[in-house]
This record gives C-alpha cells, structure tokens and sequence, in this order.
C-alpha cells in the first residue's frame, strides 16, 4: 500500500556505519550511490538537505586509528581531519552531476541565541532556494560537551525543525523500527506505519548503534519525538536498500513512517521546546498543572511547590507535575533564587516579597509551550 507524505522539502540523515567500513574508512560506493538518489530527487523538484555523519570516521581511517577517541581534544582533532575529507568527496561527488553543495557546520549554541537561530533559518532556506545542497553536520572541533547536540539524529531532527521540513529521512543499517530489538529477538516484528505515541507504548528500542557511531535506535526514537512534534514526518529505513530515497519519497512502503502530530508546533514554540537547554525547573501543585495543560494559563507563583537547579531569568525551565511528569517548558520571568522565595504567593505579593515586582506571571503563557 502507497504511503501519502509530502515531500517538497526533506532533510535526510545518514549515519556514519552507513559512510563507513568496518575499519572506519569511508565506503566510497555507499556515498556515490546517496550523491545519485540525491541528485535525482533534486532533479525532480525536491529540496533536500543532507545531515551527514563520517567526519570522525573519516578521520580515523585518515590516522589509521581502529576505534573512536576517547578525550574531547582527541575527538574534535580527529573530527577536523574528517570533515575535510568527507566534503572533499562530497564535492567531487556532486559536482560530476552540476550540483552545487555548501558545507553548513553547527552546534546547539547557533539554535539555543534566537537570533542565530533565525539566522541560521533563513540561510539554509536561502541556499534551497538557490538548488544547493546545505551538507550539514555538527561543528566538532569547537562544540564542547554542554552545547554539543550529542547525535546526528537529534541535529536532523533540529534541522528539520528549523526549516519547516515535509520529512525527515534516518538512514541506518537496520530496516526500521521493530517491536524488539531484532538483533537480540527473533520475533521481533518491523513495523511499517506509526503514530509517534504508538512507538512510545510498543516499541523496545535496544541500545547503542555500531561502534563507528555514536547513534542507535532510541536516539532515532528521540529524533521522531522532536521532528514528529513540529509536523514533520519521520521514516527509518536502511541505506542499503536500492534507490532506498527515491522509494521513500514516491510513497513506497520502505521502513517505518512515523505519523507527524496533527497541529505541529509553531516556529517560536519549537525553538522552546527543542533548541534550548533546560536550565531548572519547577514543581506545580494540581490546579496550575489543570490551568496550564488544559486551560491555557500562564505559570503563576501560587502554583509552585518546588524549585529545582540554578537558573536564570530568561532561561528555558521544565514546568513538572506533582508526579514528576515534564508536561511544560517556558522561558522564566524570574531566577531560581527569587522563584525560591515567591513560591505559593499571590502574584500581588511578590512586590511584598522581593521589593519589586517586575511580571505577575513566573513563565508567562507567550512564552510557554506544552511538552506531548
């Protein structure tokens, strides 16, 4: 049966034990073959934009090391070696077939600064409208680990964000999503089309990707969550298949699709929700978590019961159930100090309290998005 997905614009991933030989070196054949599938659908009206992993692979093989580095410096030196080399073939590549590239280095900071953030949407949209192809991968040699987006799937996901994309497409070596981890299961059952809360109930994800990757099924699982959750949809399928882009994107049931949600997030909302480290966050009694879930409300001091981390007024803050549920995020009115001190107050007293009272609301609803 013929899948039904839009497909104008599509950011696809490829993951590294998909670019790579055992040994780490790059597998110039698999790459050739993801440069024709990607020039075609070019060549058919499609924009896409490419989230590539290899660098670090790349850069082993280069050095002639057999497993990742260990150390940050290790990895960034190794990572400048690859990156290189990877766009070297991605260029040669391309460019036998007219298609023009750009190389696009990221790192969570460019999307956690809104104004880098909308930067950084408006020239990847630009270089689409130009029928280039943004090459875009996480900029290694200067990410450290607390602004590091952590996996390929998570940027792509990000990316796909950003862009407004129709799909994400997470290319891997396995052929999909399973009900089990197929390598450990032999029942395990690949599942063909799902709603993001369906995988959540029915799928055991397994662990770690290959050792050339830093990936594996539960990042992509994450990955869908982030891009399912702004309206875009999702398929995991296996770079091996033949033509496996084309396929996809004609509605063949390659892999498993998983269903976009049915209002996705507006702009603003998904640089909230996604883009952002969470600094703190805040316990809320029953009836802030009713007014705020269901009813629209504003995070207001009387509802607070607990505050937990050290942030900053301006900060991204997890909003948490009596339960311990993450159900909200919002950027905060107050710092952690202060919302200590104000907690369970009426709004009119936080003059009394503080001696100044610059906002009635702790997270104020323009500023607040649900967490699905």
């Amino acid at each position: 049966m013929m899948r039904v997905i839009s497909t104008q614009k599509v950011v696809i991933k490829v993951g590294t034990s998909s670019l790579t030989y055992a040994n780490g070196k790059l597998h110039y054949q698999a790459i050739e073959k993801l440069v024709q599938d990607i020039v075609d659908l070019m060549n058919a009206g499609v924009q896409v934009l490419l989230v590539s992993s290899g660098a670090v692979g790349a850069g082993l093989g280069r050095l002639g090391w057999l497993e990742r580095p260990k150390t940050i410096p290790e990895k960034q030196a190794v990572a400048a070696i690859g990156q290189g080399l990877l766009m070297q073939v991605y260029e040669r590549l391309f460019s036998q077939y007219g298609q023009i590239v750009a190389q696009v280095l990221l790192t969570r900071e460019d999307i956690a600064d809104r104004q880098r953030y909308l930067n950084a949407r408006n020239a990847l949209n630009t270089l689409l409208t130009l029928k280039v192809v943004p090459i875009i991968n996480e900029n290694d040699t200067v990410a450290v680990e607390e602004l590091k987006f952590g996996d390929n799937d998570t940027l792509s996901a990000l990316v796909a964000s950003v862009i407004d994309a129709d799909l994400l497409i997470i290319l891997s070596d396995i052929d999909g999503v399973y009900t089990k981890d197929p390598k450990s299961y032999d029942d395990a059952i690949l599942l063909s089309e799902i709603s993001y809360s369906d995988l959540v109930e029915q799928v055991n994800p397994g662990g770690a990707g290959s050792s050339r990757g830093t990936g594996g099924m539960q990042t992509k699982l994450q990955a869908a969550k982030i891009a399912t959750a702004a309206g875009t949809g999702v398929v995991v399928a296996n770079a091996t298949e033949p033509h496996v882009l084309l396929e996809i994107c004609q509605g063949k049931p390659v892999g498993t699709y998983i269903k976009p949600a049915s209002e996705g997030l507006r702009n603003r909302e998904r640089w909230i929700a996604f883009n952002l480290p969470c600094a703190g966050k805040v316990e809320v009694d029953e009836g802030a978590y009713q007014a705020i879930k269901f009813r629209g409300k504003s995070l207001l001091p009387s509802g607070i019961r607990q505050v937990h981390g050290s942030f900053s007024l301006g900060d991204a803050i997890d909003i948490v159930s009596e339960s311990g549920t993450s159900f909200a995020r919002g950027l905060v009115n107050y710092s952690s100090e202060e919302v200590a001190r104000i907690k369970g107050r009426k709004s009119l007293e936080i003059e009394k309290v503080l001696g100044y009272r610059h906002y009635d609301e702790v997270v104020h609803r323009d500023n607040l998005v649900l967490l699905s």
